[in-house]
């Protein structure tokens, strides 16, 4: 009888270790802030959530961004050895091997389109192309190729946002199109900075990237671009959603926070300037889900 309890025990203590080794590859403040984005994409159209349909959002949303991430690793693990911010992920530093990742991911994956399927057959459409988009067109054929795969790890980006607006609403429709616009071009604002401060990194892994083919001014006209389209579509879904005048006002508020960074990234570029943006960006993307989640 007592050896039992302590075969529990121990069972328990190596879940635990398991979990915190592979926590590292889920990428938690990421994927938590793309799991935000559908949530409030969903909540954008409800004033009286089904709170049993919101747990499943997140559920299967969560596994699918989750599977993606590690397999994103999975696939990137030279590129991360060569990297020197990099080369401590548990894919990188031998504490984990390439197949126990690999199986990892895709089991998180099929459960997550499983379930996002079981739930709703246009939603897991639209979870489903997020992860292929993520996985297959942006890591596997286009990150290594061209700088031009941001705008389509953007339009995976954009599915969790979009697929949470099909859930509620039943269709794709112009409120899910522009709430998706926003984010996709809010991504460049956030990576193009990343790029430019990781610029020699990714330089040692021969990944290309904006600053590194078309230079660093035109990177910062992007970026004040991408941050012009992003804050006006939310804008106009806001809007369009009927959000109230005190929210909207707020969201007006982080927008022009977010453009005058921008516009500073071209008028007077510094590493301070950079990281402020690159920071801004996440809390600016976070604070207008919450905004619109009210």
């Amino acid at each position: 009888m007592s050896i039992q309890p302590a075969t529990a025990q121990s069972a328990i203590v190596n879940l635990k270790s398991k979990i915190k080794l592979y926590w590292p590859l889920v990428k938690g403040l990421q994927s938590g802030l793309l799991l935000a984005t559908g949530v409030a994409g969903y909540m954008s159209a409800h004033g009286q959530p089904d709170l049993i349909a919101l747990l499943m959002l997140s559920g299967s949303l969560f596994l699918s961004i989750s599977g993606s991430t590690i397999l994103n690793m999975w696939w990137d693990r030279d590129i991360d050895a060569r990297m020197r911010r990099t080369q401590k992920r548990p894919t990188t530093d031998g504490s984990v091997t390439p197949n126990e990742v690999l199986r990892l991911g895709l089991v998180l994956s099929l459960l997550g389109v499983g379930w996002a399927v079981a739930v709703d057959a246009l939603y897991g459409l639209v979870v489903f192309a997020g992860l292929f988009f993520d996985v297959v067109v942006y890591s596997i054929w286009l990150k290594r190729r061209t700088c031009w795969g941001i705008v389509w790890g953007g339009v995976s980006g954009a599915m969790p946002i979009l697929a949470g607006r099909v859930l509620a609403v039943g269709q794709i429709e112009i409120i899910g199109l522009l709430l998706a616009a926003a984010v996709l071009f809010w991504i460049p604002t956030h990576t193009l900075t990343f790029s430019i401060k990781f610029q020699s990194d990714y330089n040692a892994a021969g990944v290309p990237t904006f600053p590194s083919t078309y230079g660093l001014e035109t990177t910062r006209a992007v970026i004040a671009l991408s941050s012009i389209i992003a804050a006006a579509s939310i804008g106009v879904a806001g809007v369009m959603i009927g959000v109230q005048a005190g929210i909207l006002r707020l969201m007006v508020v982080l927008s022009v926070g977010l453009l005058l960074l921008s516009f500073a990234t071209i008028f007077r570029p510094s590493e301070q300037v950079n990281f402020s943006l690159f920071k801004y960006a996440s809390l600016y993307m976070l604070a207008s889900m919450i905004l619109l989640s009210i």
